[in-house]
């Protein structure tokens, strides 16, 4: 026998996607506007399908969202703990881990096309969702041949990054051996506020230096934090 479309919880019914207006269904806007032009809420809650008594999956999605730390939080945010969320239990919450580590592998294919690099958002965008989910700082180096293509990103720092720690003939280690012509650093601010520091920029502004002495050009240094980023070279922020 099938079950109806509303089941009673509690003297409450269970709203699903279906029960909300044909022009507000997370669904049917996806298919008329494009995913990109839905919230993070009601991406969630195509995954999510149904909500529970008072609440429907859009709410459920944009409580997930706020409850554990928007989307960085959801990422770093274990199986078990998605699980135990009011609303998620097993099915859901593995949809959304596997619906998380898709979207992981893909920023970690780089089809030919993309590894290009024109402007900071490209390269942002190559590590943007994995590294707004470090609960560490990370120091990675891109390496680029002279038609600023990525050849390699290579992790150079973990932990806590100033000054003192920060050794810059390390950072141009990779660059050295593998002759690249131009590097691009990016780290990540665990706090989620990508504001560069005092630290950022005297960083930047020793490695600038030092890529101008090795004739290999420092494109960029990008900060990355709560899927926002900066790129201190566009704030004039450590470049000359």
């Amino acid at each position: 026998m099938n079950k109806p479309e509303m089941e009673p919880q509690e003297g409450r019914p269970t709203y699903r996607i279906m029960d909300l207006d044909a022009t507000e269904r997370p669904r049917e806007r996806l298919a008329r506007l494009g995913a990109k032009n839905l919230s993070k809420a009601e991406l969630l809650a195509i995954l999510l399908r149904t909500g529970i008594p008072g609440e429907n999956a859009v709410q459920v999605g944009q409580r997930l969202l706020q409850d554990l730390g928007d989307l960085p939080g959801l990422h770093r945010a274990s199986y078990e703990e998605v699980c135990n969320q009011k609303g998620v239990g097993p099915a859901k919450a593995a949809q959304i881990k596997a619906a998380i580590e898709l979207g992981r592998r893909l920023a970690h294919e780089s089809p030919e096309e993309r590894t290009v690099i024109q402007n900071p958002e490209d390269a942002a965008g190559m590590v943007l969702y994995e590294m707004s989910a470090l609960e560490q700082e990370e120091l990675r180096v891109f390496l680029l041949d002279t038609r600023n293509r990525v050849n390699k990103i290579k992790l150079v720092y973990k932990g806590s990054l100033n000054t003192s720690q920060v050794r810059v003939a390390e950072i141009f280690m990779d660059a050295v051996r593998s002759n690249a012509a131009a590097i691009i650093v990016v780290h990540n601010h665990p706090s989620g506020d990508p504001s560069p520091s005092p630290d950022d920029i005297a960083i930047t502004r020793a490695i600038v230096q030092a890529g101008q002495l090795l004739d290999i050009q420092v494109l960029d240094h990008l900060i990355i934090g709560g899927g926002k980023f900066v790129s201190l070279k566009e704030r004039g922020l450590g470049f000359a």
